[in-house]
């Protein structure tokens, strides 16, 4: 019987000093206590750990017990009565073994589990290794940065829940299992609040790094890609009180103020080996973007930041964070950016940015990431937002600020619809220039005929594909007409009539020669297609497209016909539009030779 070898095992070792004890001694205890579990003997293991006479026995060996323990607890169902007898024999061990021997067996048991029990085994193991680090002495800080880090790696592969179905249904108990972790930690934040009290030159620091490492693991997972919004019928949000736990471990340590301005605290690790640095890096400035996200956006722990930094310090200080998320492509992350970027921009009041922030490599850099999600972003309501967050951004700029950032996007962004679109924004902006009383340098003159010298060109001349740069060379078209309406030859104020030489050389004539050519093409490609049409119907031949590797649906020759009308409609439109700029600009011209 299980329990008869177990109690002769104990009367053997009872007899024995505690520096006698063998090898051979733990291997029998550990599978006689093992077998009393599998047995379903667990009340008399429970009766001999909490005898008196072998405490000693237990101070040694019992650490043995916690692989095959944490194993039945599993297997019994909740109700059962060994389950709460195994639940009692944990809890003795955490009081009654080698503090040290114990935290090595409960960080290999969370260590060795996987899957969906790592959630159930931390949970189960959390109290008891509690125990055992408030009981050691030495390496304490040591052994709780250990501890944090190994549960941390243990939850990090799990899918973080983000609808609010699966939020509430928490498959895996990682929900549970993140504010179990906070609570776990709190005793020790406490021992580190004490100590600062006591003195303000607090000199241990391994404690607290400890906790900051396991705050900033924590903001990169789960927090960063976590929904943190308020959602209905959740009375308490497991994420967002995860988050507000954080903030509050970091406030308490001093850390919080800090670390909203600086790109790494605390010791830095010289690895030998780059790529080691470079993801140290990387982890640090995606913690980092996420405390600003959750500090400026949901407003977590905003009440202890100083009200004393200008709305434009508070964007220069975020824009590094800010472009930290938008290089990002899951839609969680990269909501949390835009989300980030538009509340820094609405605390501003427009016109306000200096145009010297455009010196620094973030603003360039994340109008650019904005043009790319605006441009590829398979999701709509993202590239929409984009837009918007874009234009606000260029409202902010002084007047130099936005003829620079326009400047840069014509240059940078080769995707015609976004040349259209700043090309439109050029034309707001000289319509202020000319209707307001104060001078506008930038958007007048020998600036804007800078400028102009790049909306009102041809990428490659004649040649230029019309179809695929349509958006722009509308655009460009639109802002000329308004030019020639607007500006009196008389008193340029605009410059375009000095230039207008250069303009035709450069754009309208290529225009007209490029328009030709395209329509001429079309036209005869949609003659050949009707030609063609009876005998592609008796053999049912379709044509096939391939759009970035992927093959489309087969086009008939019917749709063929439409894409290609299509295209002419195009040709069309802008042939009128510029029929009606050269009528303009001949118009006025003959008008002043007639004057003259």
């Amino acid at each position: 019987m299980a329990v008869d070898e177990l109690q002769a095992i104990i009367q053997r070792c009872q007899i024995l000093e505690e520096a006698d004890f063998k090898g051979e001694d733990f291997n029998l205890f550990q599978v006689a206590g093992q077998k009393c579990l599998e047995d379903g003997y667990a009340a008399q293991l429970l009766e001999v750990i909490q005898n008196e006479k072998n405490k000693v026995i237990i101070k040694n060996m019992g650490w043995n017990l916690i692989s095959p323990l944490v194993r039945c607890i599993f297997m019994c169902k909740q109700e059962d009565d060994k389950r709460e007898h195994c639940l009692r024999i944990l809890d003795q061990l955490a009081q009654l073994c080698n503090p040290k021997e114990l935290f090595l067996g409960l960080l290999e048991q969370i260590e060795q589990t996987s899957g969906e029990q790592v959630c159930q085994t931390v949970l189960l193991l959390l109290q008891p290794l509690q125990t055992v680090l408030l009981k050691l002495q030495n390496k304490k800080a040591y052994s709780v940065g250990l501890s944090l880090a190994m549960i941390m790696n243990q939850l990090t592969p799990l899918p973080v829940p983000y609808t609010k179905q699966q939020i509430q249904e928490d498959k895996l108990g990682l929900c549970q299992c993140c504010n179990a972790v906070v609570d776990f930690a709190k005793p020790f934040v406490n021992e580190v609040v004490k100590n600062m009290e006591k003195s303000s030159e607090y000199n241990d620091m391994e404690l607290k790094e400890e906790l900051i490492k396991f705050c900033m693991k924590s903001l990169k997972y789960p927090l960063l890609t976590a929904q943190l919004e308020q959602l209905e019928d959740i009375e308490e949000h497991p994420f967002r009180r995860f988050a507000t736990e954080i903030i509050e471990i970091l406030w308490n340590i001093g850390e919080l103020i800090p670390l909203m301005f600086v790109h790494h605290k605390g010791k830095s690790l010289h690895w030998e080996d780059q790529e080691f640095a470079d993801i140290e890096r990387k982890n640090s400035a995606d913690s980092l973007a996420c405390l600003s996200y959750l500090m400026f956006v949901q407003h977590f722990g905003v009440e202890c930041f100083p009200v004393v930094f200008s709305p434009s310090y508070l964007l220069l200080c975020n824009m590094t964070h800010i472009e930290v998320l938008l290089k990002r492509t899951e839609e969680s992350v990269l909501s949390k950016g835009l989300d980030l970027f538009e509340s820094c921009l609405l605390r501003m009041e427009d016109n306000s940015l200096p145009h010297h922030y455009l010196e620094l490599r973030d603003f360039i850099n994340v109008p650019q990431d904005l043009v790319k999600i605006m441009t590829l972003c398979p999701m709509e309501h993202m590239r929409k937002k984009s837009l918007n967050i874009l234009q606000l951004f260029i409202d902010k700029f002084d007047t130099e600020g936005k003829y620079t950032l326009f400047r840069c996007l014509l240059k940078t962004s080769n995707h015609a619809g976004v040349e259209g679109y700043i090309i439109k924004n050029i034309k707001d902006q000289i319509h202020l220039a000319l209707t307001k009383e104060y001078d506008n340098i930038w958007f007048t003159g020998h600036h804007l005929i800078s400028l102009l010298d790049l909306v009102l060109s041809l990428p490659e001349g004649a040649e230029t594909d019309l179809l695929q740069n349509s958006d722009r060379i509308m655009a460009s078209l639109n802002l000329l007409r308004y030019l020639v309406i607007k500006d009196c030859e008389s008193d340029t104020q605009t410059g375009v009539w000095t230039t207008l030489g250069k303009i035709e050389q450069n754009f309208l004539k290529p225009l007209r020669v490029g328009l030709n050519m395209s329509k001429a093409h079309y036209e005869a490609e949609i003659k050949n297609k009707k030609e063609n049409r009876k005998e592609a119907q008796s053999s049912n031949t379709v044509c096939s497209v391939t759009v970035s590797g992927e093959k489309m649906p087969p086009m008939t020759t019917g749709m063929q016909l439409q894409v290609l009308h299509s295209a002419l409609f195009t040709f069309d439109l802008i042939e009128s539009v510029l029929a009606r700029v050269e009528e303009l600009i001949e118009v006025k011209t003959k008008a002043v030779m007639d004057e003259n």
